[in-house]
């Protein structure tokens, strides 16, 4: 399975609370496509989310978070770790 990290914009003001509800959505429907969630990380400030999962593709991601209600095209395959 290949690695993503995505980047969410337009989240600011956004709780801790809020963020477990969103990634618990993905949680929920992520065996659709063969994708596993494994962190979501918040800058509320930034209004930025971040989110690290594994799957099959970049397109199965994207697919995910859509149905979830939190679409976003920035979906990086992350290839090198160190």
């Amino acid at each position: 399975m290949a690695k993503f990290m995505d980047v969410h914009n337009g989240f600011f003001g956004v709780t801790a609370e809020q963020l477990r509800d969103a990634h618990d959505r993905d949680l929920a429907i992520q065996g659709d496509e063969g994708v596993v969630y494994e962190q979501a990380w918040l800058d509320p400030e930034a209004g930025k989310v971040f989110c690290l999962a594994t799957g099959p593709s970049r397109e199965a991601v994207m697919r995910i978070h859509e149905r979830a209600g939190h679409p976003t095209p920035e979906v990086y395959e992350v290839t090198v770790e160190v």
